[in-house]
């Protein structure tokens, strides 16, 4: 039997028990209210019935005790409404919450794409999402755009320190690019959800996670053939090995940093990349010179030992070799915007001009078609003119 529940003075003649008081809001849905003891403030339920399990389900919705009493009625059925809207639409009936989204979302990629990808993903979120007490506990289908694009301005506003270990450490704000990765880390956790059925409805997050544009800035500087040998020239000997490695393979600096001496196939004379962005392994096929380069590299190394090593035998990461390079830009009279990054992106840009097709750009590089189009397809502008060349009469 229904019971009045939406007035103070109404509630309070209830008497204390563990079974709710319902209101029926519309056909199958109901707002209930439980109240366990005759101080106690109450707590609000959803009831919905699914005609096609003849089951009823039910959603807890709290206390509204933020609110002042007279309001808690109102904020009530609202919830109440919108998580009837949510599994009408066939949303789950699972409380999933952006925390448990991302969570979620993590164990997907790691039964996917493996461990490596799935441990930078878990990271991120670790420290932008989880750490964030205003949007971590928020139930999908309460999550607002609101929400969404104030944790957007926190983090884009979050300092970076730069030389944490310096006696005053400085800080400067984070790239664009930097923003635009951890946003992505969540737009595709929530878009996962949304697949799921957790929510029905990605209004919260397709606007208010929209990449920056042009956050990519300038392209590293490119190098021609003459001041990449010079800069492999000018730097110390391992970096100098490093520095080669990456202007015969298109490989980020840290794909190429973990490879071992097991990576290179010298029979078949193939290199195997299993730490990447791709987020599988990929094999590429070497040509003799390039074979006879990284045959040299594994000569005499153990299977688990890192193919480019350090001068120390440690393995190379962007603090070892930043400086040096710089140092070797420097000494070599090139720009100072020369990074270990520019190799690479000079390889891609050779390869581009070359007349290579950009699907196999993209597969040695171990990126997408979308992303070598995005900043190396203008490059291929004189290719086009010419090919419409040969169409005229």
């Amino acid at each position: 039997m229904a019971t009045k529940i939406d007035t103070v003075e109404s509630r309070g003649k209830l008497k204390p028990r563990p079974a709710p008081y319902w209101h029926k809001l519309s056909s199958g849905c109901h707002v209930g209210f439980r109240k366990m003891t005759p101080a106690s403030e109450g707590t609000w339920i959803a009831q919905a019935y699914d005609s096609a399990t003849r089951k009823q389900t039910r959603r807890s919705l709290g206390a509204f005790d933020g609110l002042p009493a007279h309001q808690r009625y109102d904020a009530a059925k609202k919830s109440a409404e919108a998580w009837f809207a949510h599994v009408g639409m066939g949303g789950s009936t699972d409380v999933v919450t952006v925390r448990e989204a991302c969570a979620r979302y993590v164990a997907h990629v790691r039964a996917d794409r493996g461990d490596e990808t799935a441990d930078d993903i878990e990271a991120r979120f670790a420290r932008w999402v989880n750490s964030d007490v205003k949007l971590a506990p928020i139930v999908l289908p309460k999550l607002t755009r609101q929400h969404v694009e104030a944790w957007r301005r926190k983090l884009v506003k979050a300092p970076v320190l730069v030389n944490p270990h310096a006696k005053e450490p400085r800080t400067r704000d984070r790239a664009p690019a930097s923003v635009n990765r951890d946003m992505t880390a969540l737009r595709a956790a929530l878009n996962h959800a949304h697949d799921e059925g957790a929510v029905t409805t990605d209004m919260a997050w397709r606007v208010a996670l929209r990449p920056i544009e042009n956050a990519d800035g300038q392209r590293d500087a490119y190098l021609d053939r003459e001041q990449r040998a010079d800069l492999i020239d000018a730097a110390k000997a391992d970096v100098g090995v490093f520095l080669r490695a990456m202007s015969l393979v298109p490989l980020r600096p840290g794909a190429l940093a973990s490879l071992t001496a097991a990576s290179f196939d010298k029979r078949l004379g193939v290199l195997t990349i299993g730490k990447d962005k791709a987020g599988r392994d990929r094999k590429i096929k070497l040509p003799p010179q390039t074979a006879a380069f990284f045959a040299q590299q594994a000569k005499d190394k153990l299977p688990t030992a890192s193919l480019l090593a350090r001068a120390d035998g440690k393995t190379w990461d962007k603090d070892a070799w930043k400086k040096p390079v710089k140092a070797a830009a420097k000494a070599a009279g090139l720009p100072d915007t020369v990074t270990a990054y520019a190799m690479r992106h000079s390889a891609i840009t050779d390869l581009v001009t070359g007349g290579l097709d950009l699907l196999t750009v993209a597969q040695l590089s171990g990126t997408s078609v979308a992303m070598i189009e995005r900043h190396y397809g203008h490059l291929r502008a004189d290719h086009a003119a010419a090919a419409l060349a040969t169409l005229a009469l």
